[in-house]
């Protein structure tokens, strides 16, 4: 975790109410996300990343590099389509890019994280997961563990008897070993609906933000005091429709998304409290 949002405690929360309560409530909705600005960029298909200097436009098996004061491109990755078949989501970390792969609609499904330079643009280095628990859509550091989520399908691209309710949010050590996993929130996987989680991030307040694959909405997540699913406490609603999100490194309070359609980045603003 890189970039900050607001703090949204006071219109969630009060000392009165419980975790319990928050999982049978029905999770308020935070307002609407506005758009600051747009930037065209050919390869946003599937996600978002960003630094100080420049956005990272996502697309499968190639990554461009964006100028973000002028939004011109200056540079690219392009890999091999039968290696790099489906890059779901990257992060910036210091001068590396690190990004969630898998064979998706391809089974048995398989995934990994690979790491890029972004200075040169090349290919790195890369940790395999292989098969077991899905598709790894997105993964993200933070308080000194990687949080990844492992999605699952309804039809192309699942292996039954496996469905969109079987996508995980996995906690891994420094070194990929497994510490804790958990579901989602059923309502939230019902607005996935045959599809999954495709961008997660967590926020400066102690939430894990995610959006979905079609949804214009973020969904803001906890971790239970007890029990093995996710609380959803909140949705915001976002002016794109899914796909992987970034929180903006310069404004705390401003997140990165793609228009898929029109092949733009898109900067916006979360309502305060």
């Amino acid at each position: 975790m890189k970039t900050l949002v607001p703090s949204f405690f006071a219109l969630l929360l009060t000392a009165s109410v419980s975790a319990p309560a928050l999982a049978q409530e029905a999770a308020p909705m935070l307002g609407a996300a506005k758009i600051l600005r747009t930037v065209p960029a050919r390869e946003a298909t599937q996600g978002v990343a960003n630094d100080p200097r420049f956005l990272y436009a996502i697309e499968n098996s190639t990554i461009g590099k964006y100028d973000r004061r002028t939004g011109q491109r200056v540079g690219l990755w392009s890999g091999d389509r039968r290696v790099f078949i489906h890059i779901n989501s990257c992060e910036t970390q210091g001068t590396e890019l690190v990004c969630a792969m898998s064979n998706y609609p391809n089974v048995p499904m398989w995934s990994s994280v690979e790491w890029f330079d972004t200075k040169t643009m090349r290919h790195l280095r890369s940790h395999s997961f292989g098969p077991g628990r899905g598709s790894l859509t997105w993964i993200d550091w933070h308080d000194g563990s990687w949080w990844a989520c492992f999605a699952n399908y309804d039809g192309d691209g699942g292996e039954a008897p496996r469905d969109h309710r079987s996508t995980l949010l996995v906690r891994m050590d420094p070194h990929f070993v497994t510490q804790e996993q958990w579901l989602f929130p059923e309502d939230v996987l019902n607005s996935f609906g045959h599809h999954s989680a495709s961008g997660g991030h967590w926020g400066q307040d102690g939430r894990l933000y995610v959006s979905g694959h079609d949804a214009p909405s973020l969904y803001v997540l906890a971790l239970p005091d007890a029990g093995g699913r996710l609380l959803h406490v909140g949705t915001y609603d976002l002016p794109t429709r899914g796909q992987a999100f970034d929180w903006d490194v310069i404004s705390s309070h401003h997140l990165w998304t793609i228009d898929r359609q029109k092949m733009t980045l898109v900067e916006s603003s979360l309502p305060t409290p």
